[in-house]
């Protein structure tokens, strides 16, 4: 869940576009009704789509925000919408609350906001694409992506909920993947690209001060990997499952694709070396 604070949450922008930040001023708390969660490690009750967390107040703010991992709600803390939730409550519906209008209606806000979230997320990755000078031989068509993806959130409701959103990300994914060949061969110079550990299970390896520069790790299962002090310079992260991952003094520089709530869901230090794309989780410096 994004920072509370009014306005903007304070996280740096995707990159530079304050619009694929959660800003939960300018949303009506889809986030804490839409989505579903169970009882877990993660989240400490039950809750189905479309109800809302007896957590979330009038005002669409969390009434334990501050106290989210002490009451159980981690799950909470490593989530981000990237701006999905202003878009759908103030452009989809026109800052048309879920309370006042019909039940179709609310049902109508709830349905659409996982997609138009899956769409914000590819607009991260495609921008912070555009960014990686390695990815020039594909920027024309990272742009026409972008646009389009850009074109497709701004669709009524009633086509948002109609809309395949698995094969636009089948599209994209596809441009993704040069981006990521053409981005960690530049890391690696004459060496090529990093080890390809796409989709590996890595739960709980012990990679303390390995050399994945460069390495693909999209996809890995890295849940309560060690990784401290480990070289991770341009490696590609996009869908890696960082949770309790130890990043101790790793050094993350140049990584891609890698999102805020991967690296809330990990551990680290000040010694972690971080991309600009995210900023140092907060508890982090709470560890004991």
């Amino acid at each position: 869940m994004p920072d509370q604070t009014a306005g903007p949450t304070g996280r740096p922008d995707a990159p530079h576009r304050p619009d694929l930040r959660g800003d939960c001023a300018r949303c009506f708390g889809l986030c804490c009704v839409a989505l579903p969660f169970a009882a877990s490690a993660d989240f400490a009750i039950d809750k189905p789509a479309g109800k809302p967390c007896p957590n979330l107040q009038g005002d669409h703010r969390c009434g334990i925000h501050a106290r989210l991992r002490q009451k159980g709600f981690t799950g909470c803390t490593v989530y981000d919408c990237f701006g999905a939730g202003q878009k759908v409550s103030q452009v989809t519906f026109a800052g048309r609350d879920w309370r006042d209008g019909s039940r179709e209606d609310a049902r109508r806000m709830f349905e659409v906001f996982p997609v138009v979230r899956q769409l914000h997320e590819l607009l991260w990755y495609l921008t912070e694409a555009l960014g990686l000078p390695a990815a020039r031989p594909v920027h024309a068509d990272l742009r026409l992506a972008l646009e389009k993806t850009e074109r497709l959130t701004l669709l009524p409701p009633e086509e948002l909920t109609e809309l395949d959103v698995g094969a636009h990300r089948q599209d994209v994914n596809v441009l993704l993947l040069r981006t990521s060949e053409l981005a960690r061969s530049a890391v690696r110079g004459k060496k090529g690209k990093g080890k390809d550990r796409r989709g590996a299970d890595l739960i709980g390896a012990r990679l303390r001060g390995a050399d994945l520069r460069g390495a693909s790790l999209r996809g890995a299962y890295l849940i309560a990997a060690d990784l401290t002090g480990a070289d991770l310079r341009g490696a590609d992260l996009i869908g890696a499952d960082l949770r309790d991952a130890d990043l101790t003094d790793a050094d993350l520089t140049g990584a891609f694709f890698l999102t805020q709530p991967q690296l809330d869901a990990a551990r680290g230090s000040e010694g972690t070396r971080l991309p600009a794309s995210v900023t140092r989780p907060v508890h982090w410096a709470a560890r004991g």
